[in-house]
């Protein structure tokens, strides 16, 4: 009798759906760690041979590598777009790179609902610490007015050109980094952000958070301090290709500096190996806090990255082949352009060791933490990743997957199952302008079939059409 009565209760139970994931869990700590434009290939669980990172290849041994995840876009500001908005940048606000004149990006509207909002909905303390560019301090893009109680770091993307800045930006005061002048190389910035990552969990060990934390490393400029990191790597590559900014652009340390370029760079390759040894290090940090802290457990990290390897200011994807053999890099849209790394750990939640090639994408992280939270009714073009995650049955699958790119050449891109498509939509040879591949037979992307396959073209574009909004601010095709 006993027996039975239990079995009705725990029925009644599902009936109403209070046996859900989100009721049965204490809520946990999430932790998003994003790099900038670390390439698919430069950790060495991706691949990389001329260095390691064993802080994250330990994330890849006690948790999930996903190996078909994708970036929000090709460049920065819209990557984080999709990323905050859980929107593709077919519908996200922020589409391109957009400067203000003085300092910041075009900024994200108010009526955005953010990660950062679902997780202060929910109860969470929010933190953000690294580069936003999504909105300067006071306008409606401001990280304190989109859902974060503190951010610490570069608002402006282009100020984070420069290592050794000036200052930072804690909320709406700016702090003074000693004996940086952009003529006096002192204060690494990101050792600095680092420091006020960790206090951000410390401080509130006790409380659930939410800590957004996008890298600066390893972008351009190519430069690190010169300390026992770079000195593992000094004169252990050839350095063929020494960086120099060109004639007359006053983009060096010095009093001529146009501060939103690149430094030059006499060992590129040894300084890009030791920015990402040092994403790993910082990495290492993060999770020995939080064995320190005793709140391990009950933590959710993630890393990943916000497009491509980028060629500038002497990075060299090629040398170090930080695709891991993909086509393109920043910029493109072929895989090499937004194809990211993607580990996440959780103990006793997500086995480990877990190789997935799960497609996903950056708009479909809102989804997956608004199930992890039991939070409803959220603004996303994404589909939760959690039962992935979590190794359980049931994962949906996305009809497709959708970019545009509107600096440059104007661009889209759709992938759906293994057909991936780009449309150059200004491109005047018919052969070039739609370029289709079929990414299980030919991963690199290689051989255009369009001309083969005009059906799926023609549904492609269809797709590609439908998948669009225009936008004001980012029109697709410049009139």
């Amino acid at each position: 009798m006993k027996t039975n009565k239990t079995f009705a209760l725990w029925a009644v139970l599902a009936l109403f759906g209070l046996n859900s994931f989100a009721q049965q869990t204490q809520k946990p700590n999430v932790i998003y760690i994003l790099a900038d434009d670390l390439g698919y290939g430069d950790l060495s669980c991706y691949g990389q041979k001329k260095f390691r990172t064993p802080n994250l290849d330990k994330l890849a041994a006690k948790g999930i590598k996903l190996t078909q995840h994708y970036s929000g876009s090709t460049v920065c500001a819209p990557s984080r777009s999709s990323l905050m908005t859980g929107q593709h940048t077919g519908h996200t606000p922020i589409r391109g790179n957009r400067e203000l004149p003085d300092e910041g990006q075009t900024p994200i509207p108010a009526t955005s609902e953010t990660i950062a909002e679902v997780f202060k909905k929910a109860g969470y303390v929010t933190g953000a610490f690294g580069k936003w560019g999504l909105g300067f301090v006071g306008t409606e893009g401001d990280p304190n007015k989109q859902g974060f109680d503190e951010f610490f770091g570069y608002n402006c993307q282009r100020k984070a050109h420069r290592y050794y800045t000036p200052y930072l930006w804690h909320n709406a005061e700016k702090v003074l980094l000693p004996g940086n002048d952009y003529m006096h190389t002192v204060t690494f910035s990101q050792d600095v952000i680092q420091d006020a990552t960790l206090e951000f969990i410390s401080k509130n060990k006790e409380n659930p958070f939410f800590a957004y934390i996008p890298f600066v490393l390893p972008h351009a400029e190519i430069i690190a301090p010169n300390d026992s990191i770079y000195t593992m790597f000094k004169g252990k590559f050839i350095e063929d290709k020494p960086y120099a900014p060109p004639a007359n652009s006053g983009n060096d340390y010095g009093p001529e500096l146009i501060e939103a370029k690149y430094a030059s760079q006499k060992e590129p390759h040894a300084v890009y190996a030791a920015m990402v040894t040092r994403i790993d290090v910082y990495v290492g940090q993060i999770m020995a806090k939080l064995e320190e802290l005793g709140i391990a457990e009950n933590t959710l990290v993630i890393f990943t990255s916000d497009n491509g390897p980028s060629v500038e200011g002497g990075a060299d994807p090629t040398f170090f082949n930080g695709t891991a053999g993909l086509r393109g890099v920043k910029r493109d849209l072929y895989e090499g352009g937004i194809r990211s790394p993607f580990l996440a750990v959780w103990p006793n939640k997500i086995k480990p060791g877990i190789v997935s090639d799960h497609i996903s994408a950056f708009w479909d992280m809102k989804p997956t933490f608004a199930d992890i939270l039991g939070e409803e009714n959220i603004q996303t073009d994404g589909i939760s990743m959690l039962p992935t995650l979590l190794g359980k049955k049931g994962q949906k699958k996305h009809a497709y997957l959708y970019w545009e790119f509107t600096e440059g050449k104007p661009k889209t891109a759709l992938r759906k199952g293994d057909w991936k498509a780009i449309y150059f939509l200004d491109e005047k040879n018919p052969k070039e302008a739609f370029q289709l591949y079929n990414l299980k037979n030919d991963p690199y992307e290689k051989e255009n079939i369009a001309a083969q396959n005009p059906k799926m073209v023609d549904q492609m574009k269809q797709v590609m059409k439908d998948s669009h909004v225009e936008s004001a601010l980012f029109p697709l095709v410049k009139k």
